[in-house]
Formats: structure tokens, sequence, C-alpha cells
């Protein structure tokens, strides 16, 4: 039997995640909710878990109580196979403060990698939509012989200065890191397209410690995988990108094989939404042969009464559409549309309720909302405002958790 080399996986939830408030307003990002029944972590730990990845550090710090709760009624592993997942907490090993930085972060939690002793380490964030098989990645980062290997997903060049911007070899080296550049390099075989980077990284353990170290003891760094470490190893010749379009997919269509968004605004948030609901959905939830893993509800299925309709969209387990009309929406468990009520390209989280004859359009609704009857939500954006509701630059109203809204 062939000896497979020892990972550790990291995988850094511990942003703040601003952009998304009000969704952020008492979780960290990589627990807010998606896709009807999942969180957005369940997507990096999917595939990490898929790909037998299955020794995890899941390094959290801000308002981090729903995460971890989720992580240890998710994610449990095995012991008798050696298998883990370990949500580790800011503990102040390197002096009295919190994490500076995500480099800082796997810094004060070296112990983590002195005690599993790995062969490679791999450092994914936890708060993207995509498939991946993080094994293919690792063969390429061993074959490389290279420190370090980023992964790089194509974009077109006239959105490459939303994105650090890797500029390769045609041997897949990396020669820049470039962040959000006006006049990025184009590929070699698509000098239209740029490479940008997925925030995913896989290393060879001591040249990361060691640079890790190195880091640590400079004042002027920022302590940031993508700032500081990826540049460090980018400048010493030793770091390497991975194609994400060379991912082969079990069960991937081609309309979604090379699907990945970050979700790191609410509009990002809503438009990845939108991206689940039609007949051939942009990213398909139901590829059986990668499933997505969550800790489903335990619900009774949904129900539709009175006449209720649902079309284009997701409606979990436990809902019930009691008369009103959902087109292009994602409901999460729970969710109550009572008779006469429109829901249209909206995202309700888990316990929303929508009264007789209200509209919710183009909006997000965070858990256990209730709209009163004849209420119109996401309808007049300065009415929005007025409620003191957040509302996007793309003109999605977002309205936060426990909130009774109750006038039209």
């Amino acid at each position: 039997m062939a000896v497979r080399p020892n990972v550790l996986s990291i995988v850094l939830a511990g942003g703040e995640g601003k952009r998304l408030m009000p969704l952020t307003a008492d979780r960290a990002k990589p627990a807010v909710p998606f896709g009807g029944t999942y969180r957005l972590i369940d997507f990096v730990m999917s595939n990490l878990v898929n790909s037998g990845l299955r020794k995890i550090a899941v390094l959290t710090q801000y308002k981090s109580h729903s995460l971890d709760r989720h992580i240890s009624l998710t994610w449990g592993m095995s012991t008798l196979l050696n298998q883990y997942v370990t949500t580790v907490p800011a503990q102040q090993r390197t002096g009295k403060q919190w994490f500076q930085g995500s480099a800082d972060a796997i810094y004060q939690s070296m112990n983590l990698i002195t005690d599993e002793k790995p062969d490679y380490v791999v450092v994914f964030g936890a708060d993207n939509i995509y498939r991946m098989d993080v094994e293919q990645m690792l063969t390429a980062h061993i074959a490389s012989g290279l420190a370090a290997t980023v992964a790089g997903i194509r974009v077109p060049r006239w959105q490459a200065n939303q994105f650090g911007i890797i500029d390769a070899t045609p041997q897949g080296t990396i020669s820049r890191f470039l962040e959000k550049p006006s006049d990025p390099p184009g590929l070699p075989d698509s000098p239209d397209e740029c490479y940008a980077s997925m925030g995913n990284y896989i290393f060879t353990t001591q040249s990361f410690v060691d640079l890790l170290i190195q880091d640590a003891r400079d004042n002027n760094s920022r302590h940031d995988m993508g700032g500081n470490i990826v540049p460090a190893f980018v400048g010493a010749s030793q770091a390497g990108v991975y194609d994400f379009t060379a991912n082969d997919m079990l069960g991937a269509t081609e309309k979604d094989c090379n699907y990945w968004r970050d979700v790191g605004t609410i509009d990002a948030y809503h438009e990845a939404h939108m991206d689940l609901v039609s007949i051939d959905p942009e990213f398909n939830l139901y590829n059986r042969k990668w499933p997505i893993w969550t800790n489903q509800a335990q619900s009774p299925g949904a129900k539709f009464v009175l006449r209720g309709t649902a079309e284009d969209s997701i409606v979990s387990a436990g809902c019930i559409i009691s008369g009103g009309d959902v087109d292009r929406s994602v409901l999460s468990p729970d969710c109550m549309i009572h008779k006469w009520s429109r829901v249209e390209e909206a995202v309700l989280l888990a316990g929303c309720q929508i009264g007789e004859g209200a509209v919710v359009r183009r909006a997000i609704l965070d858990k256990n909302v209730r709209v009163g009857p004849r209420v119109e939500i996401g309808v007049n954006h300065d009415h929005d405002k007025e409620r003191g509701f957040f509302v996007s630059p793309n003109g999605i109203t977002v309205v936060p958790k426990n909130t009774v809204v109750s006038e039209s």
C-alpha cells in the first residue's frame, strides 16, 4: 500500500466580514447561512473531507460561538482513524494580543504544526462558494518541487482590479503577485484572461514554518498570507500557480465545473443565491458525486397548501407556503409564507414569516424576521432606508435578525 503524505489542513475562519453587515452583526462570516441549509464554511470543509484531507484545524476569532457550535454538531470525525476537525480560537500563545493577520493566526497556532508534524500544510479560506478536489492540487504541488502553490482562477482582464493577480511563467512559476492592478498581465494561452488568487494555498512544511517565523519578527509586516507570506515565496522563486480549470471535478456540469464566488459583499451574497435557483444552475447543489455536507434541520418536509406556489426556488424543510407565491428565491428551514403574499428574488433565513398580502422583493431577511400583513420590503428603497434597513449598491434590502416589520 502506498504511503500517503501527512497533510494538515488549516481553515482561516477568523475574519470579521464587515462588508456582509448586518448578516455578520452577531456571527462570524464563515457561519453565515447559505443556500437554504448550509453555512459558508461547509463548502471548504466539504472540499477537504471529500478530498480525503481529514486532519483539519479551523482558526476562529470574532463572534465565533455559532461557528464553533456548527462545527461541533456537524463536523465530527472518527479519531479511531486519526481524523479530526478542531476549532482553534485565538489563544494569545505568543503575547497578549489577538490575531494580527492571517499569517499571524497560523504563527500563533504553530503548536498545531509542531504536534502533527505534517509533510504539507494546506491553508484555505472559509467563505467562498465552489467545489474543488484539493488532492489534485496537492499532487501538482508535490510534482512542482516548489515550496508554495497558490490556486488561481481565470478571470477577464477587465475584472483584474478586483483581485490579487498572479503573473506566472509558462512553466507555472509565479514571477509577480499584484494587488488589484489596473493593467494586469494576460495569460500566455489567453491574453484576455488573468489568474486571480483564490486565497487557497499549499506549502511544504519546513519552508512554510521558517517563513512564518521570519514574518513574525518583521515589525513592518501586516502578517497577511496574501500580502506577505506568498510574496516572500514569489521573491524566492519558490511559488507556483495551480490552474483551477485543471481541477477535474466529479459530477460537474459543463456550466458549473469552474464555478467560484467570493461572497464578501451583500450583492455578491445575493447573486450567488440567484446562481442556485435556475433549471440549469450556475452552481449545482445537487451533485451527488461531490456532495456539500452540513447538519440538516430536523424538520418535516416543505408543504404547499391553498394553491401556494414556488417557481425556480429552493424551499427547505419545515417551510409552509400557504396561498403565497415564491419566485426565484431561497427559503431556509421553517419559513412561513401566508396567502396573497409574494416573495421574489429573495433570500429568507430560518424561521422567517411573511404576512398576508406582503411583498418581499430582492431582499435578504435574516433569521426569525416577521413581516406583517401588506408590508412591502424591497419595493421602495427610500422607505426601506427610513426603517433603518441596509440597502446595497445594487438595491438589495437587508432586514436584521429578529426584526418585526409591522408597517407598510
